[in-house]
């Protein structure tokens, strides 16, 4: 069973720096946001108006087309926690709104449970991005399961709530892959450091393709080293029916 999906908003007391020992996370630059041109973030409204950062967010594979997080939107009992009308898609210095009729869940009709694995949902924007380029539609990643050492880079457009900086990028690695489970997907163990606020972060090879989405992560904020079975971050692979699911639209 996958650990419990929530969504990352720090606590009292919770400012620690990041889930690990090292914490090699640095601001994003102009440089960046080339190379990772789909990066956005999810705005949700608080129930006094103003309206905060919620998750990363992805611009994927054409303009009006954004992948994120199920859990912005339910909670692991599969409750609604947030109106899709309440939030709105920022990239490249503008606000699109979300077609609220569009939200494609992860989840199968009726479940009653939300898992790492199905953790995923796409919208789709009332009107097209103007100046920023999608993330070009992922292959689906020919990664072996077990243990791995996978160098990759993880892109957190959002930042995280304990994070100096507006947004973050780690260079980090994926040490396990896990056998499929919902929609097809497996998880990817990895050992990023993804701060509170930090889900959806995207997790990009060596060649640049995005090969992942971050969850959630066990015991956040700890600063203990990398454990495969009780202290990991989470993350979906770019597979399965997410994948099939990005390709129809």
């Amino acid at each position: 069973m996958a650990p419990e999906i929530r969504a990352e908003s720090a606590g009292a007391g919770s400012r620690l720096a990041a889930l690990y020992p090292q914490d090699g996370r640095r601001d994003m630059t102009g440089a960046d946001v080339a190379r990772f041109p789909g990066a956005g973030v999810l705005y949700c409204h608080r129930p006094d108006g103003v309206p905060q950062k919620a998750a990363a967010a992805w611009l994927i594979g054409d303009p009006s087309v954004v992948v994120l997080n199920a859990h912005n939107f339910r909670n692991r009992r599969m409750e609604v926690t947030r109106a899709i009308a309440d939030c709105y898609f920022h990239i490249g210095g503008r606000n699109y709104d979300f077609v609220v009729e569009s939200l494609h869940l992860g989840t199968a009709p009726g479940a009653i449970a939300l898992h790492i694995t199905d953790d995923w949902a796409i919208l789709r924007l009332a009107e097209p991005v103007v100046g920023a380029t999608p993330q070009t539609v992922p292959t689906a990643p020919n990664l072996r399961e077990g243990v791995v050492d996978l160098p990759v880079t993880m892109v957190s457009p959002g930042g995280h709530e304990n994070y100096r900086g507006p947004s973050s990028l780690e260079s980090c690695r994926i040490r396990q892959i896990d056998p499929p489970s919902e929609d097809g997907i497996r998880r990817a163990r990895h050992d990023c450091n993804d701060g509170y606020g930090g889900s959806g972060s995207g997790l990009f090879d060596e060649a640049g393709r995005l090969v992942a989405i971050q969850s959630a992560s066990l015991s956040m904020n700890s600063r203990r080293s990398f454990d495969p079975d009780f202290h990991y971050g989470s993350a979906f692979l770019i597979e399965g029916q997410l994948l099939d699911a990005i390709q129809k639209k």
